[in-house]
């Protein structure tokens, strides 16, 4: 299976230390080499940093098509819009992304964006993590990560808990 990542969801699963989440449902993970110079560059020394640079699981790739990439330059910031161009170029529907706008531009080409919660959602159903609650309530605290009360609701439903 092929999937592209984008930052947000990486980071974030390694700041509530679940980043083995990824290879374990996803196999390889392909990142556009901007999205592994926000992590592991930019983000030197913060959570997924070091991580990411040694793991067999990530594929960094370049991003070849200019003309879509500066399009959506337009809308989105240049993370988002790699990651958008690679999973296009590699012909996956699946791109891991979180930021709202970057999922409704992803939609637009027929991309099927998951962000973390679904994520979780699916490491719960995996057997991956006992509480997708837990998950939620650290990503909150420890990450920042904002999460509106109904879409928690609706998540731990979802997960049975």
């Amino acid at each position: 299976m092929i999937v592209v990542s984008d930052t947000s969801p990486i980071v974030n699963l390694a700041v509530i230390g679940k980043l083995d989440i990824l290879p374990a449902l996803f196999g390889k993970i392909y990142i556009p080499k901007v999205v592994y110079e926000e992590i592991a560059v930019r983000g030197a020394g913060q959570p997924g940093a070091s991580e990411i640079q040694h793991v067999s699981w990530v594929d960094v790739r370049h991003c070849a098509d200019e003309n879509l990439l500066q399009e959506l330059l337009h809308e989105l910031d240049l993370g988002e819009s790699e990651s958008i161009v690679l999973a296009i170029e590699l012909n996956t529907p699946i791109l891991l992304m979180d930021e709202k706008d970057g999922r409704s531009v992803a939609l637009r080409y027929h991309l099927k964006p998951i962000g973390i919660l679904g994520i979780l959602l699916e490491a719960k159903r995996s057997g991956l993590v006992p509480s997708v609650r837990e998950c939620m309530d650290k990503l909150q605290s420890e990450s920042g990560f904002y999460i509106a009360a109904s879409l928690y609701a609706t998540i731990i439903e979802l997960a049975g808990e």
